[in-house]
């Protein structure tokens, strides 16, 4: 008689455990539709879908314009300067507390709740579970953005037009490449939200059931602005998350200035990466056998602090390496090139709107000259007390025309030029043309300081 042996499948030890651990895309499904079914995010969706186009076409109704806003002084203009305008409010205030609502309670509710034996006992990983937690806040997130995108798109070209938009140094810019840049302008808009985002779920694991978890990216996105508005130098201006917020403006100018945004994104990127890291270590060494272990304690702050503090002084160090520009990075030279461009495309759409006969700017020739304080205090740095006094040429003239304008720069180098005559260029805000009154461009117009250097003069 002959015994046969039939060999049975050994199973390595832990693989009936992994087995029987649920998969990231089934825990990631729960935790989005856990996430949405909120009251809270089901209304923020509501309003991110349906507020931006009621607002642009609100405002397309009234004859008072944002004018202070970037592009709000082109709202009745083109459709393409509402989602501006949204993108301008939002990087202030909209997004980060977007970000606070949803990433910042994503860890927290758990704790609160007591749900995190429960949530471990069906998903057997505590990775998974920060994956799927952190991908099912991204998705929410994006969601957000992309309805403030396409409402305030479809609310600026409904009420207004496709239409060619006004760039910020006065160039004008065709339907199709308006279309791309503000599109492109909110996309990276979104790289700094998500950077407050992974700050948010640090501060979710970290503080635990403690309702100060939702308020961190709220309360960092204030910080943020309020260090905008500080003397700083370029290096660190550059070095804070947010700052690609209030430097997509640079993309409307030609030629497109990208030095400042590509810094900024490549921050944002690396705020990403190690804020997420540090929240998954921290979470990851959490004691879940203990009910009173919910994340808090001196030591598990010092652990999230340190890391985004050494980043922020490494980012300042590389940046004033890479770029050294020190100061605020505006000067004379910088204001007044920067003025004198604008004024030199403005002032060819006025002479369109009037049927004069075209001008390039090669024969304008148009030069300013700025001072702050009538020479009282140095040209340089930011303030509201800047005044230019810009000179063109036109063929045919032997004297040349003057017109004063006072500008506000502010600290990210935005320029706003108000006009202080003659009244035949600049005093309306209206210019009479054959087919009726218009905006004048030369009333009020925005300008860019890149505040990298962008040549050795710079």
């Amino acid at each position: 008689m002959t015994v046969t042996v039939v060999e049975q499948d050994v199973i390595p030890p832990g693989a009936e455990e992994e087995a029987l651990r649920v998969p990231v895309t089934r825990a990631y499904r729960f935790e989005l539709v856990k996430l949405v079914s909120q009251w809270r995010v089901r209304l923020l969706l509501l309003v991110c879908w349906t507020a931006p186009g009621l607002f642009v076409a609100a405002v397309d109704q009234q004859g008072t314009l944002p004018s202070d806003t970037l592009f709000g002084r082109w709202m009745h203009t083109t459709g393409w300067a509402g989602p501006l305008v949204v993108l301008g409010f939002a990087g202030s205030w909209a997004l980060p507390l977007l970000v606070s609502v949803v990433a910042g309670d994503v860890f927290a509710a758990e704790d609160r709740l007591g749900t995190w034996r429960h949530l471990l006992v069906a998903v057997r990983s505590p990775r998974r579970i920060f994956w799927a937690k952190t991908l099912a806040a991204l998705t929410a997130l994006v969601l957000l953005v992309a309805g403030l995108v396409a409402s305030g798109v479809a609310g600026g070209v409904a009420a207004v037009g496709n239409r060619p938009l006004v760039g910020i140094d006065g160039h004008l810019l065709t339907p199709s490449d308006a279309a791309g840049k503000v599109l492109l302008a909110w996309a990276c808009a979104l790289v700094p939200t998500l950077a407050l985002a992974a700050i948010g779920l640090l501060g979710s694991v970290v503080l635990g059931r403690s309702p100060m978890g939702l308020l961190v990216p709220a309360l960092l996105a204030v910080a943020m602005q309020l260090a905008q508005m500080l003397p700083l130098p370029v290096a660190l201006r550059l070095a804070l998350p947010g700052y690609a917020f209030v430097c997509w403006n640079g993309l409307f100018a030609a030629p497109t200035q990208l030095g400042e945004l590509l810094v900024a994104l490549a921050v944002s990127l690396a705020w990403i990466v190690v804020a997420t890291a540090v929240a998954y270590r921290l979470f990851l060494r959490r004691d879940f056998t203990n009910a009173t272990d919910d994340g808090t304690g001196r030591r598990a702050g010092v652990l999230a602090i340190l890391p985004l503090a050494a980043l922020l002084a490494l980012t300042f160090g590389v940046i004033a390496a890479a770029t050294p520009s020190t100061g605020s990075g505006i000067t004379q030279a910088k204001v007044q090139q920067s003025v004198a461009t604008a004024f030199a495309h403005l002032y060819r759409m006025q002479t369109a709107q009037l049927n004069r006969p075209a001008v390039t700017e090669a024969q304008l020739r148009a030069t300013a000259t700025c001072d702050r304080s009538d020479g009282q205090v140095d040209p340089v740095g930011a303030g509201n007390d800047w005044r230019c006094v810009i000179t063109w040429h036109l063929p045919g003239t032997t004297a040349p025309g003057n017109a004063v304008y006072q500008l506000n720069i502010a600290s990210n180098g935005r320029i706003e030029a108000d006009g202080d005559g003659p009244k035949e260029v600049n005093g309306y805000f209206l210019v009479h043309t054959p087919a009726g009154d218009a905006p004048n461009p030369l009333w009020q117009f925005d300008g860019n300081v890149e505040l990298l250097p962008t040549s050795p003069k710079g």
